[in-house]
């Protein structure tokens, strides 16, 4: 389990550490509500990502029916959650609606960057 907090750490510092430093370039551009709502879409995802990687811990050591009935749950709890920062968009101007949703696949953008990150070198000394 210390290497999913691990990897989780990895990722959520990242992705905040990215949404911030792009939305407060939107904010200082002048577009508030796309720097607001990549931040708040960034933050729901962290949360969705450590929720996700908790519900393995309560999966073990239980049944096949208990271990279903968890797993539905949790992705039950963290569509939900994850509805949230679409319906703050949908009803305050001061959040952009689709900043939120690239907000809300910002762990998933930081993960794909950082394996291309790690592909490309590998691929450029296969081809040498």
């Amino acid at each position: 389990m210390e290497a999913v907090k691990q990897v989780q750490k990895k990722y959520a510092t990242r992705a905040l550490t990215l949404s911030i430093i792009v939305g407060l370039l939107f904010i200082l551009m002048g577009q508030k509500s796309i720097g607001k709502g990549l931040v708040l879409g960034t933050v729901f995802s962290v949360l969705n990502f450590i929720l996700m990687g908790q519900s393995i811990r309560w999966k073990l050591g239980h049944s096949k029916a208990k271990t279903l009935s968890i797993a539905m749950g949790s992705i039950f709890f963290r569509y939900l959650l994850l509805a949230i920062p679409l319906i703050v968009a949908i009803r305050f101007e001061q959040f952009h609606l689709v900043a939120a949703v690239l907000g809300i696949f910002m762990i998933q953008l930081v993960i794909l960057a950082d394996h291309i990150r790690t592909l490309i070198p590998s691929i450029r000394r296969k081809q040498i």
